[in-house]
């Protein structure tokens, strides 16, 4: 995969894309990341990117002419995904990240605080935002959405296991897991996790998942594939009642 990066803060990227997963990814050859100033794309002597907003109103304006000079200088553009970060986007999801992640060519270019042309529109496939919330630029945002795709990538994590269970997919959270030691200032790891009995290991955790989610996401379950004991155990969490092994 290739990912294209239109920043006015290229420094930004530059110690997160080098360390810890997206360093292995680009290691591999799974990725290749580059980071692409279109400030220097300006046709303004002094590479001055903003201007006033037509019809008035505080703050300023990119330019939406240093941005496509930049696009169009990317190899190859016009057959990538080109997608926008914004608020006023549509909401990115892990159903956006897999989709993404089977992409050969994504070109992610930053949104700004006060906006930028809404002209670009025409030159890019999507705008999509990583939540309810606004930030100074949409650089944290695109790095958010590059470590969600990234690490869906073949051998990046070189465990698949760990993707399929992680929160979100199927539409729940992840269950709570623990490590050495057993006891840790009078906290103990849960009994049933020490059994060796993978069948009721399986069933506190898929109770512990639903239960996380009825908690802090409950939204979510309406668009969960819910089984027979998904029903009776979210059941006995309405109804408060604790988690009990049953053979």
């Amino acid at each position: 995969m290739i990912i294209d990066i239109l920043t006015l803060f290229p420094e930004m990227f530059e110690g997160i894309i080098h360390s810890s997963i997206l360093k292995r990814a680009i290691e591999k050859r799974a990725v290749v990341i580059n980071v692409h100033d279109f400030r220097q794309f300006s046709d303004k002597k002094n590479l001055r990117v903003d201007d006033y907003s037509y019809g008035g109103g505080a703050g300023m304006i990119i330019e939406v002419q240093p941005i496509i000079s930049c696009l169009r200088s990317i190899p190859n553009y016009t057959k990538a995904k080109k997608i926008i970060t914004a608020p006023s986007g549509v909401k990115y999801t892990q159903t956006t990240a897999l989709s993404y992640a089977k992409e050969e060519h994504l070109i992610l270019i930053c949104g700004h605080y006060e906006g930028i042309d809404n002209r670009i529109l025409d030159y890019i496939d999507e705008e999509v935002s990583v939540g309810d919330f606004i930030l100074t630029g949409g650089e944290i945002a695109a790095l958010a959405m590059i470590d969600s795709v990234v690490r869906l990538l073949p051998e990046v994590l070189g465990n698949e296991e760990s993707i399929e269970v992680e929160s979100f997919d199927n539409n729940l959270l992840e269950f709570p897991q623990y490590t050495r030691p057993v006891t840790f200032e009078n906290h103990s790891v849960p009994d049933i996790l020490l059994s060796g009995n993978h069948e009721h290991i399986r069933r506190w955790r898929r109770f512990m998942s639903l239960k996380k989610t009825y908690e802090n996401r409950p939204d979510l379950l309406e668009k969960a594939n819910l089984t027979t004991e998904d029903k009776i155990f979210l059941k006995m969490i309405e109804n408060d009642e604790p988690y009990e092994i049953k053979d």
